[in-house]
């Protein structure tokens, strides 16, 4: 073993600290290939070297550990690693873009006056509207210690407005082509979105001004106010495509209830939910049952996206046992769906 590396040699070489080659190690991405059972040092094989060095890469250009650990388990393979490190790129690339929309934001509230509330209205087709929030509403949190998930997020940007909701444990987005308004975010409580789910002919005349919010179609009008409370970066979750599986949505419903459900207890809250095992076998074809290997999600919450998305045509899109699970429905870009994972 003389040409081995203990940890503070392999630290030096490979550009990772010595905290962080123990913390991969605990994480199971990057271990020693021998630890001594009574001095309890860490020797690392010659050829680990190489591994390291690969991590030291990847954590300096912000890969997440579930990609590091996915890059390492095919880096024998060029194709699957080019998947994965083009598909983080992605994810930079639109971080990049995220951040110019908000040093623009920034830009724009220094040079306003402060006593000026913000001020927006948007038209938007009513049954767009309608379809759009029936889309999110099912992932509307209902936990009172996370207020800021208790409503839907409406993001008014250059072209489009966003829909958002979310519990922590899955993320509904849609969005609504429209006209020409000034960007402007707003929290609407779940109490006026279903109002405004319920207008389905004309337009909604949509206003925000300040902390108040108003809806007008035809005749009928409806008003609120908004939430005071910070809703979570959606961009940050958008998903990177993994495995993409056409399906139809009542084969779906229909291959869950026959599958059947296991039970697993969810890590986050320590709640036990009923779990059905999604994979993709190398034929592309969608495989749903309950055995060890695959993604496992929340029979409740697949089945309420399914819904969501309506009948007729999804694609899901899996990307490992640890990566979220994607719902879009066809004919709706824009429209999606991310189930966190419940880890079997």
């Amino acid at each position: 073993m003389e040409s081995w590396r203990g940890i503070g040699r392999m630290a030096r070489e490979s550009g990772l600290t010595v905290s962080a080659l123990r913390f991969y190690d605990g994480a199971g991405v990057f271990g020693p290939a021998h630890v001594d059972p009574h001095s309890g040092y860490r020797f690392y094989a010659p050829d680990q070297l190489v591994v390291a060095r690969l991590v030291a890469s990847l954590r300096r250009v912000g890969m997440p550990l579930a990609g590091i650990r996915e890059v390492l388990e095919h880096r024998h393979d060029p194709d699957a690693v080019d998947a994965l490190l083009d598909g983080h790129l992605r994810r930079l690339e639109q971080g990049v873009a995220d951040a110019r929309r908000e040093l623009s934001s920034v830009r724009t509230l220094l040079t306003a006056p402060e006593e000026t509330p913000v001020s927006t209205t948007v038209t938007l087709p009513a049954a767009d509207l309608a379809a759009a929030l029936r889309a999110v509403r099912f992932a509307v949190g209902s936990d009172p210690t996370y207020p800021a998930l208790r409503g839907v997020l409406l993001d008014v940007t250059a072209d489009v407005v966003t829909l958002v909701a979310t519990d922590r444990y899955r993320l509904a987005v849609s969005t609504v082509r429209r006209g020409a308004a000034p960007a402007v975010a707003a929290l609407l409580p779940a109490r006026f979105a279903d109002q405004l789910a319920g207008f389905d002919a004309g337009d909604v005349l949509l206003r925000i001004d300040g902390s108040a919010v108003s809806a007008r179609c035809g005749a009928a009008t409806v008003q609120d106010r908004l939430l005071d409370n910070a809703f979570p970066d959606f961009r940050r979750l958008v998903p990177a495509a993994g495995n993409q599986v056409p399906v139809d949505a009542t084969e779906l419903r229909t291959a869950v209830a026959a599958a059947g459900t296991r039970q697993v207890r969810r890590e986050q809250d320590g709640v036990d939910v009923d779990v059905t095992v999604l994979s993709v076998d190398a034929d592309g074809r969608l495989h749903v049952g309950t055995g060890p290997e695959g993604t496992g999600v929340s029979v409740e919450f697949l089945l309420e996206a399914v819904d969501a998305g309506g009948a007729g045509q999804l694609r899901l899109e899996l990307d490992g046992p640890l990566a979220p699970v994607t719902i879009r429905p066809s004919g709706r870009p824009g429209t999606y769906s991310l189930l966190m994972p419940v880890r079997l």
